[in-house]
């Protein structure tokens, strides 16, 4: 059970990774920085392929205590700047730290070029020694034919601190500042984003109009300067990744980074295309409950009944501990400590960050989570959904620096099954019919946001990136981007013209280019482990936290070929689809 303790909203505790800004820790770590990383350059002379397993291991070691320190101060200056991203002192310590950081790289680079330069004899016998770092060690060889010279490599690391990483600070900077205006019982509010996007989710038709036409107005109106931002990082990419590291294509490179064969999310997003039409079908049903003829756009995640129902945030917590608790007691106390330790950021304040993310600064600490709470169903759901990556992380928090945190498409596992654990706690809960059918058309709702809607994000950001190379304009993109999201919805949605802005509001395919596609890996993936579940009951418990407590210690197809999931097979993403089609039949049977 879980504790009675009651929580609040507030704002999260940075110390455990440094007391302030201004702290002497916090000086102190880039003069230990400094020092560690001139002790580790005198290393050097001994990499040769003669090296000792026990002199390896200590170089191996020595470059691990600098990325710990240098993810801590990095950590730090990053949450920092999310908690309000207008606080000028937070902006310059980012940008102070990744200028930093990048100098520190170079300094580096040797041991990475070194060792993926290695024949494959010596190379394999220090594997054998490594142990927990055997994986780390041999992915980074897999990067070898994408490697350039060390100069190169140094000049790469420099010019991104002005360059990408310059203009995502940019973008953010620009978008985080964005503040959006409706009118609501005839008084005009003004109010962030997180907040506007409530009005989506509202019975009012007409307020869910309001807020995704002021929203695409404000976005519209810099539409020109972030789709310029955006191909400007598009362009970036692929003078790196193509013309000088030599991927296939720009989308490989996340797949290379990922462990994931190209194939494989090849395959992803061709069974995504052929099931759009699930989705379809469900908006058609959900026109029906709302009595229109056809959604519009607007539309898609309105709620059909007409339940305003609000959760407190110490209800929320509550209920999302339980539905830990109940799965498994581990669980319920990793997700506590998050909350006991001050690791969560849950108000909703100008100028902090949109949306929400878990992040582990450290990876023997408790993470931080950032939330915009307010008070919604979708709130809780994403309070469980960041615990659940939390959780995550604290299973895996006994390997190393390198090998704790999972590929992009297993990070999401465990924060999506911790939303289905939800609304089954949700679901045994309520005995109000109308909440009931309301949650299970939030379910499909969710599935839609998770798997097709970011399918189609990645389809778009991979025609993007080749129409840019071919020239396209900011408009082209914009028509391509309406194109994109009829053959999502069909039939089925009325699209209205100011969607033709939407990608530019979309931050992950600016900052970390083919992330989204892990979004829809994770839900797949998952709704096939929460089957195996509701068959095999306990007997399932151990083998997904195997898997989870794997974190990045070994391949993913293998992570995944341990829990009897052969991802390369067409099969397994249809039977994902299958469970949504099931639960599709369903709602269309309801009177």
């Amino acid at each position: 059970m879980t504790p009675e303790t009651t929580y609040q909203q507030s704002r999260w505790s940075l110390d455990d990774l440094f007391p302030g800004a201004q702290s002497p820790e916090l000086a102190a770590a880039f003069g230990d920085l400094e020092k560690m990383t001139a002790d580790f350059e005198t290393l050097r002379p001994q990499l040769t392929p003669q090296i000792d397993d026990a002199a390896f291991m200590d170089v191996v070691h020595k470059l691990d205590a600098i990325n710990y320190l240098a993810h801590k101060l990095y950590g730090f200056a990053e949450l920092w700047v999310t908690e309000d991203t207008q606080n000028q002192a937070a902006l310059g310590l980012v940008a102070r730290v990744q200028q930093f950081v990048a100098e520190l790289s170079n300094r580096l680079l040797f041991f990475d070029l070194w060792w993926k330069d290695l024949d494959d004899v010596p190379a394999n016998r220090l594997m054998n020694a490594s142990g927990d770092y055997r994986y780390w060690l041999e992915a980074m060889r897999y990067f070898k034919p994408h490697t350039l010279s060390e100069p190169e490599e140094k000049i790469i690391n420099l010019k991104n601190v002005t360059g990408a990483e310059a203009l995502n600070t940019l973008y953010e900077t620009i978008t985080n500042r964005y503040t959006f205006k409706i009118t609501i019982d005839g008084k005009e509010k003004e109010m962030t984003r997180g907040e506007l996007m409530t009005y989506p989710r509202k019975a009012d038709p007409n307020l869910r109009a309001a807020a995704y036409q002021e929203l695409y107005r404000v976005y519209g109106n810099d539409g020109l300067i972030l789709g310029q931002i955006y191909q400007t990082l598009a362009r970036d990419w692929r003078n790196e990744q193509i013309n000088l590291r030599k991927y296939a294509s720009p989308i490989a490179t996340r797949n290379l980074v990922n462990d994931i064969p190209d194939a494989v999310i090849e395959t992803l997003l061709d069974v995504a295309q052929k099931n759009a039409g699930v989705f379809q079908r469900f908006f058609k049903i959900k026109a029906k409950r709302l009595g229109m003829e056809r959604l519009r756009r607007y539309d898609i995640y309105a709620p059909t009944v007409q339940s305003e129902k609000a959760y407190p945030f110490g209800e929320a917590a509550a209920m999302v501990l339980d539905s830990f608790h109940q799965f498994e007691p581990r669980f319920g106390e990793l997700a506590e400590r998050v909350f006991k330790q001050n690791r969560l950021d849950s108000e909703v304040r100008k100028g902090k960050r949109s949306g929400a993310f878990c992040a582990t600064a450290a990876h023997d600490r408790t993470p931080w989570v950032m939330l915009n709470y307010q008070g919604r169903a979708d709130d809780v759901s994403t309070m469980a959904h960041e615990l659940g990556h939390a959780i995550h992380s604290m299973l895996a928090q006994h390997h190393t620096t390198f090998t704790a945190h999972a590929c992009l498409p297993l990070a999401e596992t465990a924060s999506t099954f911790g939303e289905m654990m939800l609304v089954d706690r949700l679901l045994a809960q309520e005995s109000d019919a109308d909440v009931r059918r309301d949650l299970l058309f939030g379910q499909v709702d969710d599935a839609y946001a998770t798997i097709i809607r970011q399918a189609f994000f990645a389809l778009f950001e991979r025609q993007a990136h080749e129409m840019i190379h071919a020239g396209a304009s900011v408009d082209d993109l914009s028509d391509a981007y309406l194109i994109n999201l009829k053959t999502q919805f069909g039939d089925a949605v009325e699209i209205s013209d100011e969607f033709r802005w939407e990608w530019v509001s979309i931050p992950h395919i600016y900052n970390v280019p083919f992330y989204v596609y892990a979004y829809a890996f994770g839900q797949l993936l998952v709704l096939s482990l929460y089957q195996q579940y509701k068959q095999e009951g306990d007997s399932f418990k151990p083998r997904y936290m195997e898997l989870l407590a794997a974190g990045g210690s070994a391949a993913p197809m293998k992570v995944l070929a341990n829990a009897g999931i052969d991802a390369a097979q067409p099969s397994f993403w249809q039977g994902g689809f299958d469970v949504v089609a099931n639960l599709v039949s369903q709602l269309e049977a309801l009177p």
